[in-house]
């Protein structure tokens, strides 16, 4: 594909604190097709820079479903008849964090994904000649 399109969606949701009680955050969800597996997560935290990480987009896609995830990156959703939310949990060095994510928008959020680029498809949509040259020949 000769041209790069880009998705994106504010999201409000929740960090679970250890007491169990949860703090309202607004995080930012992108999807670029040059990139097309993968999805970039901006928390908003305060008035510091936004943390990013960068998931899987099929990682997201399953938890809505069922437990996914090993180490760094979990996701899975409300136990049944409970609330319409995906619990994200991130690992890191600097510590953890649990987030409630409502379902609504983000199943929207990764629906528009998959009209840009459908499922198996993702591969038509890098390219590879640069791909190379970046591993080739960095500058």
């Amino acid at each position: 594909m000769d041209s790069s399109r880009t998705i994106s969606a504010e999201l409000g949701l929740r960090l679970v604190v250890p007491d169990r009680t949860t703090v309202p955050l607004l995080a930012e969800v992108e999807y670029a097709t040059d990139d097309p597996y993968a999805i970039r997560m901006s928390f908003y935290v305060g008035n510091d820079e936004p943390v990013e990480w960068i998931f899987a987009r099929e990682l997201l896609t399953v938890g809505i479903v069922r437990r996914v995830g090993d180490g760094d990156v979990q996701v899975w959703p409300a136990e049944p008849g409970g609330d319409r939310i995906v619990h994200i949990a991130l690992s890191s060095p600097f510590g953890d964090a649990l987030f409630e994510v409502p379902l609504p928008p983000l199943a929207e959020f990764l629906h528009r994904t998959y009209r840009a680029v459908p499922a198996g498809r993702e591969a038509e949509f890098i390219d590879m000649e640069a791909e190379l040259e970046n591993l080739l020949w960095p500058s």
